[in-house]
């Protein structure tokens, strides 16, 4: 086993997979970002060490930085969580040629061939697993987007080859469509994931999402552990996961987890895994959906996913432990025959943003308030504590609710309890949308698809539910000037390391921290780094119309240059945020005098991006 290890993530995933390394007593290591010095995940560590500025791309993202942070930290493995490096085949080989650390994930051959979404299908095929209609070869020219369209019909899906939860998809209705979404899909790729190629599925107009948790090690056992029904979403981002799924029988249930195990063993995949299906759903059905059902593989994710709870919850089996155990060279501890299902678990995606306005995401605030439920059959996978500051440089999921109960009718029930437990004050949440999915119809009888949110239930709902439910924004951000503190904690680096310090306060004055990097003064707390590309260096000439960033986040494309023409409407802007890909228009016409941004940049809200005259 190994002595430790050291989690290349934040937040709650971080703090999931240190719990993990805890019980197996192996000790933990933690990275951060400037934005994350207080973070939970630090917090938890054994240690912690900074791996650079807020932007991801510089820290999180930072190849060297965090293989660094290892070998200062002699740790004998990594786990990388989910998002980020994750999938990331270039840093599973990187980590796998370094002397004395483990990669704890599957090869990065398995995760270039299994990642990468065309080759993934090609492996499917041949294992004689059903796939959608589509391209086994990238797509780079319109024309043959058009052609796929004159063969298989509209709509399309133009998918990103490293994409996954949404992240460089777009949907083609018609062949009017076609020249942008392919550009957007290809810019999308590069932005998250370093790849623009894309390829192209006929497009499932009402399907149902089933995914299916397998692990496997390396002395050839492969096994499944029952499926996830992740058919609550929206824009393609899961918001509620469940298992069992309430629309299949049990003879689908088993042709799908056996076309899951059959394609990992012909991937020769080892560690934690998820196979993807889309299942297509039969309006008007008077039960589940049977053994003729008709289901296809839609991709896999090399890695843990952000609703494993919900297995580890019906099958009792701890599947992080799993994996660690797996990479330290162990076998399988338990036949497909042991594999039980025991009741049924929901995971409730605690993300801050606000239901009623678009789920759009909070701009800051403080846990003024933060009390998580508790209870028989309530798990709170979370990273948080009452006082903590809002961090809106990543996703905006702060926290995992997951309820178990003997049936789906008693988990719905527990769920519902949980929820009104829940005290979140100070930053918005989207607690008041899963209150209200626990009393819609179609989602407590299970008949809802992957487009009910999008395109069926009614936006006065969420509004109302918000409106009943919801708490507002702290205006605050922390204890007031005048507020007497006797003690204070604060938090210096030695040579990218963290250490905590606590300091009495007796004058109500604390001295400053140095600037950012190696060290601090033993005194203030270390400053946030200003991004050195932050629009806000930038002079704004003139007094003309500005056009602000609505939202923190980065410039995926820039569409206007000095001089350009814009009528009131059009796309100057395409800005990044908790990885939606928004594109920011300007209210009125005239001429743009001045482009305050560039590509890859990162903004925060209010900051000018375009000025007009």
């Amino acid at each position: 086993m190994f002595r430790k290890v050291l989690v290349a993530n934040r937040g709650e995933i971080a703090v999931r997979v240190m719990r993990a390394c805890e019980e197996l007593n192996v000790g933990t290591v933690a990275v951060y970002s400037d934005a994350d010095k207080h973070g939970g995940h630090v917090r938890y560590a054994d240690e912690a060490y900074n791996v650079g500025p807020a932007r991801a791309a510089d820290s999180y993202l930072d190849h060297e930085a965090v293989i660094e942070a290892a070998k200062k930290a002699d740790a004998d493995a990594i786990h990388p969580g989910y998002g980020f490096l994750a999938e990331n085949a270039e840093f599973a080989a990187k980590v796998e040629e370094v002397e004395g650390i483990t990669w704890i994930g599957p090869s990065s051959s398995a995760m270039e061939s299994l990642g990468e979404k065309t080759k993934a299908r090609t492996i499917m095929h041949e294992a004689d697993v059903p796939i959608v209609p589509g391209t086994t070869d990238p797509v780079t020219d319109p024309d043959e987007v058009r052609a796929f369209g004159d063969e298989h019909g509209y709509p399309i899906a133009i998918k990103a080859e490293g994409g996954g939860g949404g992240r460089g998809m777009k949907v083609v209705e018609d062949e009017s469509e076609v020249d942008d979404q392919l550009e957007s899909a290809q810019r999308e790729g590069e932005a998250y994931f370093g790849n623009d190629s894309v390829y192209l599925e006929r497009y499932l107009e009402k399907p149902r999402h089933i995914e299916v948790q397998i692990i496997a090690d390396e002395h050839g056992n492969v096994r499944h552990l029952g499926e996830r029904d992740c058919s609550l979403q929206r824009r393609h981002q899961k918001v509620i996961e469940e298992g069992p799924s309430p629309a299949l029988s049990d003879e689908l249930r088993e042709q799908i987890g056996e076309a899951a195990r059959r394609g990992v063993a012909a991937a020769d995949y080892t560690n934690a895994g998820t196979v993807e299906f889309l299942v297509e759903e039969q309006l008007g059905r008077e039960s589940v959906l049977g053994a003729d059902a008709n289901f296809y593989f839609l991709e896999v994710n090399t890695r843990i996913q952000v609703e494993h709870c919900v297995t580890e919850e019906i099958t009792g089996l701890d599947i992080v432990k799993r994996q660690i155990r797996v990479a330290a060279g162990e076998e399988l501890d338990f036949e497909q025959d042991d594999v039980e299902i025991d009741g049924h678990a929901m995971e409730f995606r605690i993300n801050a943003e606000n239901a009623a306005k678009d789920f759009q995401p909070a701009s800051g605030g403080t846990l003024t308030t933060y009390n998580p439920p508790g209870g028989i059959g309530v798990r709170l996978d979370d990273a948080l504590s009452q006082g903590d500051e809002l961090v809106t440089d990543y996703d905006s999921m702060i926290a995992k609710l997951i309820v178990w109960g003997e049936d789906r009718e008693e988990c719905i029930e527990r769920s519902l309890r949980a929820l009104r437990e829940y005290e979140i004050e100070g930053i918005t949440t989207i607690v008041p949308f899963h209150r209200l999915m626990l009393t819609d119809e179609m989602f407590v009888e299970g008949r809802h698809t992957t487009k009910y949110l999008d395109n069926e239930l009614e936006p006065s709902r969420i509004e109302q539910a918000q409106e009943q439910w919801g708490s507002e924004e702290s205006t605050g951000t922390g204890a007031s000037a005048d507020e007497t503190v006797v003690e204070r904690e604060f938090t210096v680096e030695v040579n990218g390391k963290r250490f905590d310090v606590n300091l009495e306060d007796r004058s109500g004055e604390i001295p400053q921290a140095a600037s950012n990097g190696g060290s601090s003064t033993a005194g203030g707390p270390p400053q946030s780094a200003s991004s050195d590309d932050s629009s806000s260096d930038v002079e704004i000439q003139g007094d003309g119309e500005r056009v602000d960033a609505e939202m923190q986040g980065t410039i995926l494309a820039v569409e206007v240059a000095e001089g350009d023409e814009v009528a009131a409407g059009d796309v100057v802007v395409v800005l990044e945020a908790m990885k939606m890909e928004n594109d920011i228009v300007a209210s009125t016409g005239g001429t743009v005098s001045q482009v305050a941004v560039e590509e890859g940049q990162s903004v925060d809200m209010g900051d000018t991006l375009v000025v007009l005259e």
